[in-house]
């Protein structure tokens, strides 16, 4: 009987400590992702405004290029 008494009080003690543990780690892991969720979002921002800049810098590249196109001379239309 004292060993049943032991071993069940060994039991709790395992899964009570299991318990304290996970949520030990929980609460450390999500107070731990903060920071980098906000890093990983400023680097997102960064890598859109360097984007939106390419896109527009090339836009105005083309825009620029499509009014300094030379125009064609018409082709005469005369008959031999």
């Amino acid at each position: 009987m004292t060993l049943l008494i032991f071993a069940v009080g060994g039991l709790l003690g395992i899964l009570t400590g299991g318990a304290l543990c996970v949520r030990y780690l929980r609460s450390e892991i999500s107070a731990d992702i903060g920071p980098q969720l906000r890093r990983m979002q400023r680097q997102l921002d960064s890598l859109e405004a360097a984007v939106n800049l390419a896109m527009m810098t090339r836009y105005a590249d083309i825009s620029t290029a499509a009014l300094q196109t030379p125009v064609l001379p018409a082709h005469s239309t005369s008959t031999r």
